[in-house]
């Protein structure tokens, strides 16, 4: 357990916050003309990095309120919590070294990959 700082209550215990998934995506603003690929990029998939991440949060048994937070997922490091709206605040981390050299990004796993069309060679 950690404890959160919620922007509008203060320092609360992790246990009355849930995670909203990351912060910053921009909702379609023409849904209709999206593809179901296209729509499938937008509700599934996310950047999972290891390291400097900005994800969302609520403050569920508290306030109820959306806030981002900037959060380094390698170490659970809270770097920053800032208003929806906000811009954020520049912080630096250092994603520490794995023994099993994991992927910068994601679990290392290939077999799992999304890939997009773009990529395939």
């Amino acid at each position: 357990m950690f404890l959160i700082t919620c922007p509008y209550c203060g320092t609360r215990d992790q246990s009355e916050f849930s995670n909203a998934g990351e912060a910053h995506i921009a909702r379609p603003t023409d849904g209709e003309a999206l593809t179901d690929a296209q729509w499938a990029d937008f509700v599934f998939l996310r950047n999972n990095p290891k390291g400097l991440f900005a994800e969302r949060w609520v403050h569920a048994a508290g306030c109820r309120r959306f806030f981002n937070m900037l959060r380094n997922t390698a170490t659970d490091e809270i770097l920053a919590v800032y208003r929806i709206g906000e811009t954020p605040p520049k912080v630096t981390t250092v994603a520490p070294a794995t023994p099993s050299g994991e992927a910068p990004i994601g679990s290392g796993n290939d077999a799992v990959k999304v890939v997009q069309p773009e990529e395939a060679t």
